[in-house]
């Protein structure tokens, strides 16, 4: 995928594989129906790694990356997460605000030249829900992600047997492969 047709993007489908030892994701474009479009990256995700890293390729055979995200630390329960692209220069960055997020998750992503960007649950209800019965953890949800109240993008679980996420854009200038890690993030980084 062409930096230039990503940036172009206003929404994306988002859908996990199920695998057994990794997290598998497709990152899909948005058909003129609104269905499911073309394979715009690949992301994989070990499970139980040390230091979390995902790797985002243009397709499954992971020959060529697009981008990829790193914790900078392995054990921190606020942790930073940089976002490169293939060439391995830096994107933006997103990190978890843990004191926030023990009853709402709150993210905030950074972009040079954009304003911090904050996203949180929707749902005080929904969120409690997840946290704290733990039968009802797959319950969707629905992140709006803000800078100085104006919207600038959202991602939204769809109910479903596997994790399925639509991400809308608002603001032009926010770059899509942060928007796609961060997507990816709340899936593979949620619950920890």
């Amino acid at each position: 995928m062409q930096p230039d047709m990503l940036q172009a993007q206003q929404r994306f489908h988002i859908r996990q594989r199920v695998r057994l030892m990794v997290n598998q994701y497709e990152v899909l474009a948005v058909a003129p129906d609104g269905s499911e479009g073309q394979l715009l990256a690949f992301a994989q995700q070990k499970r139980l790694a040390f230091k979390e890293q995902v790797t985002l390729y243009t397709d499954d055979s992971k020959q060529q990356p697009v981008l990829g995200f790193k914790a900078r630390q392995a054990l921190d329960l606020g942790a930073t997460y940089d976002v490169t692209d293939a060439a391995g220069n830096p994107v933006g960055l997103f990190r978890k605000n843990f004191a926030q997020s023990l009853l709402r998750s709150t993210w905030h992503v950074e972009q040079a030249g954009l304003p911090q960007v904050t996203g949180q649950e929707r749902s005080l209800p929904v969120a409690l829900l997840r946290r704290f019965v733990d039968s009802l953890s797959w319950l969707p949800y629905h992140f709006d992600f803000t800078a100085g109240g104006q919207p600038v993008f959202s991602v939204v679980k769809k109910w479903g047997l596997r994790d399925r996420y639509v991400v809308e854009i608002q603001h032009p200038q926010i770059d899509r492969r942060l928007v796609i890690a961060m997507a990816i993030a709340l899936d593979a980084l949620q619950a920890r």
